[in-house]
């Protein structure tokens, strides 16, 4: 498969796991659950759907134990990348925050794409 018709699938599968990851965190917080044990869940869960519909959809591959692994620490990766770059943004180049959090998905999303082609998915 070509390269653009992954990173077009790939935003898909991202798209998804963001309603995932949203909506659970609405569900859960509304629950009662405390703020940072209901983002960690729905982030978790999040990457977890955007692991399986990445294999199955984008790449076309069973999803195992261990390639999930490595997606999930890429993840992290990326939402580390996330939150530098929002950061950055805000307190070096005086963007405004939303902006600055638009600017850190774009680079995230680039990154983990790069990473999941190259390394997670070979």
């Amino acid at each position: 498969m070509p390269i653009a018709a992954k990173l077009s699938r790939y935003v898909v599968t991202g798209g998804l796991a963001a309603v995932v990851d949203l909506f659970g965190f609405h569900g859960l917080v509304t629950a009662g659950v405390p703020l940072l044990i209901a983002a960690v869940a729905s982030w978790l869960a999040a990457a977890w759907v955007n692991y399986v519909s990445t294999s199955t959809f984008v790449f076309r591959l069973r999803p195992t134990w261990r390639r999930g692994l490595a997606f999930l620490l890429g993840a992290v990766s990326g939402l580390a990348i996330n939150a530098t770059v929002t950061l950055c943004g805000v307190s070096m180049l005086g963007l405004e925050p939303t902006l600055a959090k638009l600017v850190g998905i774009g680079v995230a999303f680039f990154f983990n794409f790069a990473l999941n082609v190259g390394v997670v998915f070979r």
